[in-house]
């Protein structure tokens, strides 16, 4: 089971519980209303969406954390001067913590709207509201006492593919183990649940899921809602890699009515790696997962409608008079209406052409080097594939955390693709071993569990099999276009999205063959394919859809 104690508590207290001075909260009335609370009421429920930030003006209140199972755990008790909330209540989803008054509270409740206001408008206030919203779920992340709980066998692939959603969705969760966890036994008890139904998440609603996908389970904690079917938006954004998370904040920011559709969650690939220490402004470097997390709370900051994960499937012509040009259809029946559309569904991770690939994946095959996996191996020896940037990231962190890392690499060399300033620490790294010119010949085992890896020399032929358990491929990634096959989107022979004047005369750098569709980022032909390069792309398109919105009468700003 995770540590409940947060360190992020203890170091960074003071920024987390910040008490307001009287100025504060004279600044902050005009953001809310007045409500009363009586001893022993229930303000906050977990699971159930807060009203919103809760500035207490007198009165005591304790805030404690539970993942639906056990007792209740104390995490603070706020009084006069105190907020209650943390980056749910920024977007107006189910609360992670419960709130109840131990005394008559008198307070100021700040709905999700107005609290985005008070961000923009209150500068200085709302930058240290802000912090104290992040680091707050920092510190739910860290103890792993609130959200949901996923039961099922260690090591399952269902129960990995779950972890890794609620991870990658910046979501705090704990995972039991329904053999040795008798918490979870218990649970497994009450409902009668048969073992090959296992996993199973329990919401902190309440709810109980057999096996659920990814889809299903965001709709039960609240993080994807129905869209509004008479809504039209200035934007549609598709993918919430760095270049659609950028465009989205440039856009929010600058008056536009913007929504980001991401068929899995927010970061895109980039959010798959280990550390970035090449982009401007982080000289210690960030994990890749950080970047985005920071980015994906800017965007909701500035009121970004976030429908993640729910996938895009078709672009056609709106066929009403509300102002919208486009609509794109979208997971279970719904679609979304739109004045103009950003693609920016980047790419997908290439697989290896093995043919029983596909029974390792999720269990032994994988596509991320985050803390999961590491723990899965950790003391092992581990086989990673790839020579790009994002290869030579994982290889260093899985260094960190395993016995022996083994890169293979189809070419002859790293420096061809590869940063120098990875190769250097991979060359220092005496746990890493590269072979070149080598490529993988067979996967074998059984049961989903990958027992032994076979590679070739490409060279000499030669082969070696060896007892790895884990195998990380970083060989790249193709266009995520296939949903745009009937949507009269030009592409190019490798399925990228084709751009600019040569495409269609007189459109943009970024415009697509259809007026008022743009691409950035890794999905548009002839793209840089760094963070760095799609972050400003996203930034340059807006400039962009506020000349095609004027052109056309129809920006939200000016209606």
């Amino acid at each position: 089971m995770a540590p409940s104690v947060s360190p992020t508590i203890t170091a960074r207290r003071d920024q987390m519980f910040p008490v307001l001075t009287d100025a504060d909260i004279e600044r902050m009335r005009r953001f809310g209303e007045a409500r009363a609370y009586a001893a022993g009421e229930h303000i906050v429920t977990a699971g159930t969406v807060s009203p919103g930030l809760i500035l207490i003006l007198s009165g005591k209140v304790d805030i404690t954390q539970s993942g639906g199972i056990g007792p209740r755990e104390a995490i603070v008790s706020y009084g006069a001067g105190n907020f209650i909330g943390e980056l749910a209540q920024l977007s107006n989803r189910p609360s992670l913590v419960n709130a109840e008054a131990i005394e008559p509270v008198e307070a100021i409740v700040i709905p999700s709207q107005r609290l985005r206001d008070l961000m923009v408008q209150e500068a200085n206030l709302g930058e240290r509201v802000m912090r104290a919203l992040i680091l707050r779920r920092v510190g739910l992340l860290e103890s792993g006492a609130s959200g949901p709980v996923v039961i099922g066998p260690p090591g399952n692939g269902d129960v990995l593919r779950l972890q890794g959603f609620l991870r990658r969705s910046g979501l705090p969760h704990r995972a039991l183990d329904s053999d040795t966890d008798p918490c979870a036994k218990t649970l497994i008890e009450r409902f009668h649940v048969d073992p090959h139904h296992l996993p199973i998440v329990l919401c902190p609603n309440g709810k109980l899921m057999h096996n659920p996908g990814e889809n299903e389970l965001a709709r039960c904690v609240g993080l994807l809602r129905p869209i509004d079917a008479d809504k039209v938006y200035d934007v549609a954004i598709v993918g919430a890699g760095p270049a659609g998370l950028a465009a989205a904040v440039y856009a929010a920011s600058e008056g536009l009515s913007t929504i980001v559709l991401d068929c899995r969650a927010f970061g895109g690939q980039a959010g798959a790696s280990a550390r970035i220490e090449n982009y401007l402004g982080f000289p210690t470097g960030i994990t890749g997962m950080a970047l985005m997390a920071r980015a994906y709370n800017q965007a909701q900051k500035f009121g970004v409608e976030m429908v993640i994960p729910d996938e895009a499937k078709l672009l056609g012509a709106a066929d009403d008079t509300s102002g919208a040009r486009y609509q794109l259809a979208i997971g279970d029946g719904e679609s979304v209406r739109t004045r103009s559309v950003v693609i920016a569904s980047g790419a997908r991770y290439r697989r290896l052409d093995i043919a029983n690939l596909a029974q390792f994946e999720g269990t032994s095959v994988h596509y991320w080097a985050s803390p999961i996996e590491a723990r899965l191996c950790q003391s092992q020896e581990v086989a990673l594939v790839g020579a790009g940037n994002s290869a030579g990231q994982a290889a260093v962190y899985l260094a960190s955390q395993v016995r022996k890392v083994t890169l293979l690499a189809r070419r002859d060399s790293l420096d061809a693709t590869m940063s120098r300033y990875l190769v250097e620490r991979i060359k220092a790294q005496p746990n890493i071993e590269v072979l070149t010119e080598t490529e993988v010949a067979a996967l074998e085992g059984h049961e989903g569990n990958l027992e032994r890896l076979r590679w070739r020399n490409r060279v000499t032929g030669e082969e070696t099999t060896r007892a790895i358990h884990h195998l990380f491929l970083f060989i790249g990634a193709d266009p995520n276009t296939d949903w745009l096959a009937n949507c009269n989107v030009a592409l190019d022979a490798k399925g990228f999205v084709r751009t600019g004047p040569d495409t269609t005369p007189g459109h943009g750098l970024m415009e697509t063959s259809r007026s008022g569709v743009f691409a950035i980022g890794d999905v548009r032909c002839g793209s840089t394919k760094r963070v760095a390069a799609a972050v400003g792309e996203g930034a340059q398109v807006v400039a962009a859809l506020h000349a095609y919105l004027a052109r056309n009468g129809a920006a939200a700003a000016n209606e």
